[in-house]
């Protein structure tokens, strides 16, 4: 019986000596598992906090971008009115001046709410660093009706001038602001004023210069360009005009010459 115990004590010890270091692995594993999904849960925190945060920074940053006015390309004169003499029935005229402050080319182009009965000239065009323009536009106007009065008239007609830079010298071409939408800004809405032709006014002897200015401009372009000498053809040949109808001359006298013989 002593034997049996003592083998059954020592059994024992040596199941608990087995038992001991499994049970240790097993909460070692436990709790290197349970570390591991707590730092990976913190790693993901981390990640979805950032990234929320760089969404954040970056609306934050469209919304104060969309909130700082837009950097005008043209300067414009009237800089957001259109005038016209109040002609009921007839076409009648206003002139904005167009200037290009930027230091690239810019292209423009005007649109309006009643393309029927408006019109610009032109309608739109490239304009080199500094340089400016008048630009002329063609209005009907209705006539009133129940008896309005020219100054209670008002038109519901507007204008928009639109930018758009550019780059060299190019011709410009009205698809140029649909190829290039993301990048053409809105200079201003024009609205329609209407002046008494009759009546003096600063704002319509400024009109009256304007379109005088414009006229001017027109016919100077419809004018071929000045002689400036002997005309060039070819490789370096130079081609004297007087020694050409002298030629003519000459050869003409000799046509008359023999049908008089």
């Amino acid at each position: 019986m002593a034997v049996d115990s003592e083998k059954s004590a020592t059994d024992g010890k040596i199941w608990s000596l087995c038992k001991m270091p499994f049970w240790q692995a097993s909460i070692a594993s436990s709790s290197s598992s349970s570390a591991s999904a707590s730092v990976s849960g913190l790693s993901h925190t981390h990640h979805a906090v950032e990234s929320s945060s760089l969404h954040s920074s970056n609306a934050v940053s469209a919304m104060a971008k969309s909130l700082l006015p837009t950097r005008r390309r043209l300067r414009l004169d009237p800089p957001n009115k259109l005038f016209f003499p109040y002609e009921p029935g007839k076409q009648v005229r206003s002139a904005i001046g167009i200037k290009n402050t930027s230091k690239s080319p810019v292209a423009f182009k005007f649109q309006t709410t009643a393309p029927k009965s408006c019109y610009m000239r032109p309608p739109g065009g490239i304009l080199a660093p500094g340089e400016g323009i008048i630009a002329t536009v063609f209005k009907f106007v209705e006539p009133p009706e129940n008896n309005e009065k020219p100054i209670d008239h008002k038109s519901k007609v507007k204008f928009k001038i639109m930018s758009l830079k550019v780059k060299g010298e190019m011709d410009y071409v009205p698809e140029l602001f649909d190829e290039q939408r993301d990048q053409v800004a809105v200079e201003q809405i024009l609205r329609v004023v209407f002046l008494e032709p009759e009546r003096p006014s600063p704002a319509m002897e400024k009109l009256k210069r304007q379109l005088a200015e414009a006229e001017a401009a027109l016919e100077a372009r419809k004018k071929p360009p000045e002689d400036t000498g002997p005309r060039i053809v070819g490789e370096g040949l130079v081609i004297d005009e007087w020694k050409e109808r002298r030629e003519r001359y000459l050869a003409r006298q000799q046509v008359e010459g023999m049908d008089s013989v």
